[in-house]
């Protein structure tokens, strides 16, 4: 029924104006949510919902509260609630309402002619090390002589400030520009410095995850970059595939432990990346061993504490997968003192670079700066006539 059949449409209307995205904090008919209203003659409304992503944990609360509304309305006897997923051009709009009308910022990282090599290091799980890997690496490349930045996407794990010491830091804002915060001769910027308290807990998904991201990649002033390192969150969701849209030419290191579960899921965050058209350059296998020097004797051998050949499998899997060589890069051995300079904010490359684990960093930075840069892999922005 229209509007001018039957006037209870229009109060329906009002009253969905008053449910708020739970995770938006808006109302949904302003944020495109609110797909179809009905109602019959028997006052049975029926209310489809379109939710930003299928997999919404919001989509009961949600329920319940379009529920709740529409039966507030006098005339209405019962309502039933239909939800549904909205398409691409839908999300772009939202996108767009959530921006306020302004055209997204640019990443310089994306435009053409951008000579940062942007690398991600990704894991298939949390628990292999993989921000430990991050913060050593950058540090290993900045103790070459590189412009590096580091960028903490964990946004619900982020770790890196307080591997680099940084716990409390704030950046400063320029107008709308944010200031990375220095540390080590590196810029760094993580979502935990954008906290208003520190032990605040972020809970975003969709778009507002999206829009950080970007916040996170154009708002921040990099300047001139050799290498961007980025932390990503464990797994294969929103913020994997949303950097693999918004930077294509970026690549990836995957990071897994020597133990056969940890590799075999670690090839599906290689995967992803691959389905995201990003370059898989390398597995690296963390927590490789355990060195164990006997006190009686001096002597000195190998424990494998989490087994063997994982992250070769894992390698050997993404090549041929993907087609092309996925070499194993590192094996970087488990050690006190690695695990001590995350929680001290002293990466061990700087504090301690005889250590074996510093040692097996240090060659990782050594070759990813001395790689040579081809073509191979990468989206040129041509097409075909």
């Amino acid at each position: 029924m229209s509007d001018a059949e039957n006037p209870l449409l229009g109060k329906i209307r009002a009253a969905l104006h008053t449910v708020d995205d739970p995770e938006i904090h808006r109302p949904i008919t302003e944020l495109g949510m609110v797909d179809e209203v009905t109602l019959d003659d028997a006052g049975h409304a029926i209310v489809k919902i379109l939710l930003t992503v299928s997999g919404c944990p919001m989509r009961e609360t949600l329920n319940t509260e379009v529920t709740k509304a529409v039966m507030g309305v006098e005339g209405v006897s019962s309502v039933e609630v239909q939800m549904g997923v909205m398409d691409d051009e839908q999300r772009a709009a939202l996108k767009q309402v959530l921006r306020g009308g302004e055209p997204e910022r640019q990443i310089q990282f994306a435009q053409p002619g951008n000579l940062t090599q942007v690398i991600a290091v990704a894991s298939g799980k949390g628990g292999v090390g993989k921000s430990s890997v991050t913060v050593n690496l950058a540090t290993a490349l900045a103790s070459l002589g590189k412009s590096v930045g580091i960028l903490d996407a964990d946004i619900y794990g982020h770790s890196v400030p307080d591997m680099l010491g940084l716990g409390d830091a704030k950046p400063t804002a320029v107008d709308d520009m944010i200031m990375p915060v220095p540390s080590m001769g590196m810029k760094v910027i993580s979502v935990g410095m954008l906290k208003p308290e520190r032990d605040q807990v972020i809970a975003w998904r969709g778009p507002i995850l999206d829009r950080a991201l970007t916040q996170l990649l154009a708002d921040v002033y990099w300047g001139d970059l050799d290498f961007l390192i980025l932390d990503l969150p464990p797994g294969t969701g929103d913020v994997a595939m949303s950097l693999g849209q918004k930077i294509p030419n970026s690549e990836v290191i995957v990071v897994t432990t020597p133990q056969q579960a940890a590799s075999e899921v670690a090839e599906r965050a290689g995967t992803m990346a691959a389905i995201m058209q990003q370059r898989v350059i390398g597995v690296v296998e963390n927590m490789s061993h355990l060195e164990v020097t006997s006190p009686s004797d001096g002597h000195t051998f190998r424990v494998d504490l989490f087994g063997t050949g994982g992250g070769q499998k894992a390698a050997d899997a993404l090549s041929e997968r993907l087609g092309y060589e996925v070499p194993l890069l590192a094996q970087i051995p488990l050690e006190q003192d690695l695990r001590e300079g995350g929680d001290e904010g002293a990466p061990i490359v700087v504090n301690d670079p005889e250590k074996a684990s510093a040692k097996a960093l240090m060659a990782l930075a050594e070759h990813i700066a001395g790689r040579k840069r081809g073509l191979a892999g990468k989206q040129l922005g041509v097409s075909p006539v």
